[in-house]
């Protein structure tokens, strides 16, 4: 009876022996990391550097520091066969975040900002994206985004102030930037900062997004505005799909008024001119204009990890009206529709992520005739109202279409899928690998389109795209990458109207860059 006590007081006492023996680097392992962390202030920065060497350039002196838009547009760029562009460039994008405790984490505070400039521009001046040269000195701390989060209730978010302005339902203060590249329109007919409201509720099997932005204020004393509303519902089908639609709105009453410097923004602005859109040929007549965006989308596995395939889509139809001032008199002008689609096609056939094949594939309408027959019939995006105002950099091209490793010269053929109003059709294909997988990898690529209505002396390809990539991982979230592209340019630019005003066609362009990333928290 004795015996059977003693064991069971040694069998009661094992467990207070055995959490008595841990080892001494486990109980360090669980002080360094609490459960939950108590800070009230985070911060987080982008580091981004790289080496450019391209034949691609402004003609315009004063565009050499700050170049965006459209390859052969208003901005003035070029191609050469014996001159050569070479530079550094630097940026940083730096997170401030504050969480008080005095809201039990219900309240967040975040803003963000950005210094870019070329290596030895200027110094003892005022202004963004410059101020690298001996001495520095420059004031060039730009405000990108300055805004409150307040959660009443679980699921529930409410964005106040300057903040993303994406289409997808995504938070995306809480969302891997991946994801919204390749998920609902995937950036490429909203992808910029703007000034507004959004609410959003995640529940188990769905969510969805409002919003009212205020684009341009413009006088506050008179009917001058540019407001946007959207409305977006998502909803998952199972672990691996999801399906959704969206509506968005914007009533333009500026007439071209605000937008960036002297440029303007809206439908007649030489905006357009630059970023790649179908400029509407009003002249000086006033106009007033109300366009919306009807879409549906999906996707498969998005994480890539769920399964070995892959997929995502959409389909967005723009309409809307404008009307044209006369004599001071409102009369119609003409009505706004036009399509755009696109799939996306992938297959993971190794471990990682980068151990894929895909294919992305881009269709929009184009109109070839303007608005003689009172009818735009091309693509319109947020590219009309902001430099850039939409994003189409997920699909792994550099120079047909544009990349997102940029500071100070975001330069590609076709800037925004409306192509200028000519639609196209086309696409690209990636192989990528890890050769070491999450430390060494790359990919090779190839991008082509034709637009859909030939430019006048003009045919409709529009080229061919190589391109390449290799990436090492030299420690968390630090990476140092090659890059290399070349454009072999169709007939689509033997026209003028698309290639600079020249009567032959440009010099082919091409790109190579040594890129430093580093993600710090």
């Amino acid at each position: 009876m004795k015996n059977r006590q003693l064991w069971l007081l040694l069998l009661l006492c094992l467990p207070f022996a055995a959490s008595a023996q841990i080892p001494p680097y486990f109980k360090q392992l669980e002080e360094a990391i609490p459960e939950e962390s108590d800070k009230e202030f985070q911060y987080i920065a982008f580091f981004y550097n790289h080496y450019n060497n391209s034949n691609i350039f402004p003609t315009n002196d004063f565009l050499q520091g700050q170049v965006i838009g459209r390859l052969f547009g208003q901005n003035t760029t070029t191609t050469s066969d014996s001159l050569t562009a070479s530079f550094f460039e630097q940026r940083i994008l730096p997170f401030f975040i504050y969480k008080p405790k005095l809201f039990d984490n219900r309240v967040t505070l975040r803003a963000s900002f950005e210094i870019d400039y070329t290596w030895g521009d200027v110094a003892y001046g005022t202004g963004g994206n410059s101020g690298s040269a001996p001495s520095g000195d420059q004031v060039n701390l730009q405000t990108q985004n300055l805004e409150l989060e307040y959660i009443p209730a679980p699921g529930w978010a409410i964005n106040l102030g300057l903040q993303r302005m994406f289409d997808t339902p995504y938070n995306p203060y809480r969302t891997f930037f991946d994801d919204m590249l390749n998920s609902a329109y995937r950036l490429n007919y909203w992808g910029t900062d703007g000034v507004g409201i959004t609410v959003r509720q995640n529940a188990d099997y769905h969510q969805w997004k409002a919003g009212f932005f205020q684009l341009y204020e413009n006088s506050i004393q008179r009917v001058d505005d540019v407001h946007m509303a959207e409305f977006t519902y998502q909803r998952s089908l199972g672990t691996k799909w999801h399906w959704g639609g969206s509506l968005y709105y914007v009533r333009d009453r500026s007439n071209g008024q605000g937008g960036p410097s002297i440029l303007g923004q809206g439908l007649n602005s030489t905006l357009s001119l630059y970023n790649g859109t179908y400029r509407f040929p009003f002249g000086s007549r006033r106009y007033r204009a109300d366009v919306a965006w009807l879409g549906t989308y999906f996707d498969y596995n998005l994480s890539q990890m769920a399964d070995t395939w892959f997929l995502s889509g959409y389909v967005n139809y723009n309409l809307g009206r404008t009307q044209l001032q006369e004599e001071g008199t409102w009369g119609d002008g003409p009505s706004i529709g036009g399509l755009g689609a696109n799939l996306r096609l992938g297959y993971r056939y190794g471990k990682t992520p980068n151990d894929a094949i895909s294919t992305d594939l881009m269709f929009t309408s184009g109109d070839d005739n303007g608005i003689s027959d009172d009818r735009y019939s091309g693509v319109m995006t947020g590219n009309t109202w902001a430099t850039p105002g939409g994003l189409n950099v997920a699909h792994g091209g550099y120079l047909l279409f544009p990349h997102a490793n940029v500071v100070n010269r975001y330069v590609a053929a076709v800037t925004d899928i409306s192509n200028m109003g000519f639609g196209l059709t086309g696409g690209t294909v990636n192989l990528s690998r890890d050769f070491i997988p999450y430390k060494l990898n790359g990919k090779v690529g190839m991008a082509t389109a034709i637009s859909n209505v030939a430019p006048a002396r003009g045919g409709q390809f529009m080229g061919v795209e190589g391109n390449f990539k290799v990436g090492y991982t030299l420690g968390t979230l630090m990476e140092i990458e090659l890059h290399g592209a070349y454009l072999w340019l169709g007939d689509f630019y033997d026209s003028p109207a698309v290639n600079g005003g020249e009567d032959i066609r440009p010099v082919d362009p091409y790109t190579a860059l040594v890129v430093f990333k580093w993600l710090m928290f």
